[in-house]
């Protein structure tokens, strides 16, 4: 499960307000090659829903994320922090075993051996 706290969540509902649909929008959470680490998060608003898909429900946002990704997002917390620098994402990952210094790129133990392109 793919948990989004309230704060996140708000932040995600105030931006697709902005998009042309925002009653048709998903959030796309994925898993992309690529980061120091090995891999990298993706995430952005989608309407395209498919039957690979896991549809979880968090204060009123849909977030999706294909089955393909699951696993090494499975568990995942997305919040929103405010700052008097501005604000931003951030992810906690229980099954990332390492992260980059900006926590946008990880590895899991399922691709341990797979290298980052720092």
């Amino acid at each position: 499960m793919i948990h989004l706290t309230e704060s996140a969540a708000l932040q995600v509902i105030d931006m697709m307000k902005q998009t042309e649909h925002p009653e048709n929008q998903y959030l796309r959470i994925k898993v992309q090659g690529g980061g120091c680490t090995g891999l990298s998060y993706g995430m952005g608003f989608d309407e395209d829903k498919t039957d690979r898909d896991i549809q979880f429900d968090h204060h009123g946002v849909r977030v999706i994320v294909a089955e393909a990704d699951h696993g090494v997002v499975d568990g995942l917390e997305i919040d929103y922090k405010q700052s008097m620098l501005g604000g931003g994402f951030t992810i906690k990952n229980p099954n990332a075993i390492a992260t980059c210094g900006c926590g946008s790129s990880f590895r899991t133990a399922s691709n341990a051996g797979t290298p980052g392109d720092c």
